[in-house]
């Protein structure tokens, strides 16, 4: 990947003393900060951008994290983990307690049509999705509380993640690769914060939940096995692709008729592959989607029905049913005494006015298994302006964001690590 800035600028901008400040100088530093790094987490953003690389593959974005990690003389950082992933530690003026906050770095396999002048240089690889900017982000905090840390009462451990949309075929990866080679221990964290961009919400603002916030996610995979004829002999067929008509109305029922219609629930088939030929009815009928739902019990009773239902449709019909489930990841569940403790933090480097309840939302996010491992919050960020042409949704050729958020996320991550710090802190005070 090209340097858009030279080393040699980049370390006169990064590299600066700490700041050393009292709890309430801390504060006040945060924002001034924020904007300072502002310029910087742009460029970041940009350079990221332009050079997209999609899930397990961020070899380049991964060693520019790691070098822009250095450059601010941040010393103790791991890469290579979960492949490509970069983990770092700020050390404060105490040791424990260890909060993390993470930024995940995949593109995603889409032709950008933005038509930036630092649009993807990587054909049908594109990030839309908003990962270049939790990374900037993320770097931007990092400079932040790197700046702060003789007046951090704890230590800050920086998680840059790859593979959060999803490992290829055969591999693994994302969150659960991340805590399978130790991302949570030496140190150990009791804490994790992370934030994803939001279209749908103005720039200034940030978006929490208590508890459910995002969809659990569990990928099927159905083979509907008939008996294949000639077209003009249905007779003498079990025509699978009928079969299949019957069981994706079937499975509709799950969230119509048999969950408590108060439970978010969605059950959505998005690809049907069957036949060759026109004039043959054929031997199977393959069906892939996904059950997403906010809740343990919810989601156990949706799969415990779809299979019930599919396997049930099939049999009647004289087909048989081959199910597969792959539970990506559980809910994001926010832990409601950590959001109750936290959302003054959130008031603190936003005001009042910008921190707004989110409802809940069916997309899904493999933060949620740091949040089965440790207590964790999630926030959406908003990146909506329409006079910038911040107004396309997500995972869309078109999808832009406002840049003037970026400041606002270093605030919101920075803030929220300190403020983690001084109340646990203030639990456990240490010995005389």
């Amino acid at each position: 990947m090209k340097r858009c800035i030279s080393t040699g600028l980049v370390a006169a901008i990064l590299l600066v003393p700490p700041v050393t400040a009292g709890a309430q100088d801390v504060q006040a530093s945060v924002q001034p900060l924020a904007d300072q790094t502002a310029p910087q987490a742009v460029a970041w953003r940009r350079q990221i951008h332009a050079h997209p690389e999609r899930s397990n593959r961020e070899e380049k974005t991964s060693q520019l994290v790691a070098a822009a990690l250095r450059e601010m003389g941040i010393t103790e950082i791991k890469t290579g983990v979960a492949h490509h992933g970069v983990v770092a530690l700020i050390r404060g003026n105490r040791p424990a307690p260890v909060v993390a906050l993470r930024a995940d770095m995949d593109a995603l396999p889409v032709q950008e049509a933005t038509g930036l002048p630092f649009a993807s240089q990587n054909p049908g690889v594109m990030h839309a999705c908003g990962h270049d900017a939790h990374t900037a982000i993320l770097l931007g905090a990092a400079k932040v509380l790197f700046q702060l840390r003789e007046s951090l009462p704890g230590s800050v451990k920086l998680v840059f993640q790859p593979s959060e949309e999803g490992a290829p075929a055969g591999e693994e990866g994302g969150a659960a690769l991340m805590i399978k080679e130790g991302v949570l221990r030496d140190p150990e964290v009791s804490a994790i914060f992370g934030l994803h961009v939001a279209p749908d919400l103005p720039t200034g603002q940030v978006a929490y939940r208590a508890g459910g916030l995002m969809a659990s996610v569990d990928r099927f995979r159905v083979t509907l096995r008939g008996r294949q004829s000639h077209a003009a002999m249905p007779w003498l067929s079990i025509d699978p692709i009928v079969v299949s008509a019957h069981v994706i109305t079937a499975i509709q029922t799950i969230s119509s008729r048999r969950i408590d219609a108060r439970q978010p629930i969605v059950v959505s088939v998005g690809v049907i592959q069957g036949g060759q030929v026109w004039n043959i009815i054929p031997e199977q009928v393959v069906l892939e989607g996904t059950v997403r739902t906010h809740d343990k019990a919810v989601r156990d009773e949706a799969i415990g029905l779809f299979r019930q239902l599919v396997e049930q449709t099939a049999a009647a019909h004289g087909a048989r049913a081959e199910i597969e489930f792959s539970g990506d990841h559980a809910p994001v569940w926010n832990d409601p005494e950590l959001v109750s403790r936290m959302k003054p933090a959130l008031i603190a480097a936003l005001g009042e006015a910008n921190v707004v309840e989110s409802p809940p939302v069916m997309v899904g996010e493999d933060f949620a298994h740091y949040q089965e491992a440790i207590p964790g919050m999630f926030v959406f960020l908003g990146v909506r302006n329409e006079a910038v042409g911040a107004v396309h949704p997500l995972h869309t050729p078109q999808f832009v964001l406002d840049e003037a958020a970026l400041p606002v996320g270093i605030r919101t991550l920075s803030q929220l690590a300190i403020d983690y710090l001084r109340s646990k802190t203030a639990e456990s005070p240490p010995a005389k």
